[in-house]
């Protein structure tokens, strides 16, 4: 079903929606409901006229922080002020659809690394699943968290593959029990007259925030973790043995490092990566027989 604001019986092909055709192209597995909250967050007023204007105040803010933070290293560094205003620009001043994205992406991104965790044999992770139903669970420094748990997740995966000598394959049945096909029917996001911020345009205002109250290793952490998205995609194809989703991946190459002022634009790639690989899980889920062997993706 179309969106009222994706009305295919408005369609001009003197002037075609590219919002729509990608919301009705499926070339790219993405999670229906995420997708429509997408194309509806990427044609909006806040995407067409402010992004423009706060990316500009993004980067340069960021230039003086850095300065800052050069001279000053220690005098601002609290994740909990940062968190808590984080919680509250959510909640006050970022639309319904861009807080769907947001708040997706932690529970996909912990189901993610639980996936692989539980398919490889012989190998225990503890991990520190995150999976925020509301507001209140953003103050517990929950963005650092997520940082932390990716290279978390790799250091002690890779330790136990080394200490263990044993290697990432597709086991003989693989378990999905932790992918879920979570619609997030049970968050009531905020639609307020002020909550009118996109995606990119949130990312954009609080990655200063971000940079100014972290230290400065956690921040560049945080922004390096996003090539991670390459490291994550390869262990899942080694398990699935379906190489087919890493050309999905734009975050590559952890090994070589990318600026910080690139970070907010790569971290809606991220978000994008996370989404697709989700939806592969998902997919070969509901595919699989009750013998656990995958038939193919329709």
């Amino acid at each position: 079903m179309i969106d009222e604001n994706m009305d295919m019986s408005a369609h001009d092909e003197r002037d075609p929606n590219p919002w729509l055709a990608l919301l009705l192209d499926d070339s790219i597995p993405i999670n229906h409901a995420t997708k429509l909250a997408l194309m509806k967050d990427n044609s909006s007023k806040s995407a067409k006229y402010l992004l423009p204007l706060v990316q500009l105040w993004s980067k340069i803010t960021m230039f003086f922080i850095h300065i800052f933070k050069f001279f000053f290293p220690k005098l601002i560094n609290s994740s909990k002020v940062l968190h808590r205003i984080l919680s509250w620009g959510l909640r006050r001043f970022v639309s319904p659809h861009a807080n769907l994205l947001i708040f997706r992406h932690f529970n996909i991104g912990t189901e993610i690394l639980q996936f692989i965790g539980g398919n490889v044999k012989d190998v225990a992770i503890v991990g520190n699943p995150l999976k925020p139903k509301n507001f209140e669970d953003v103050k517990d420094d929950l963005f650092l968290k997520h940082d932390l748990n990716l290279y978390n997740f790799v250091i002690h995966l890779n330790r136990q593959l080394k200490e263990k000598n044993i290697t990432i394959g597709r086991p003989e049945k693989i378990n999905f029990d932790m992918i879920t096909e979570d619609r997030f029917d049970h968050i009531d996001f905020p639609n307020r007259w002020t909550n009118i911020l996109d995606l990119r345009s949130a990312i954009e205002l609080f990655t200063p925030f971000y940079q100014l109250f972290l230290t400065s290793n956690d921040f560049v952490r945080a922004s390096n973790s996003l090539q991670l998205d390459e490291t994550i995609a390869i262990y899942t194809s080694q398990i699935l043995g379906t190489p087919g989703h890493l050309g999905l991946i734009n975050n590559k190459h952890p090994m070589v490092p990318v600026t910080t002022y690139s970070a907010a634009y790569r971290l809606v790639l991220h978000g994008l990566a996370a989404e697709t690989l989700h939806e592969v899980l998902v997919k070969m889920k509901l595919n699989k027989n009750s013998d656990g062997i995958l038939t193919p993706i329709r």
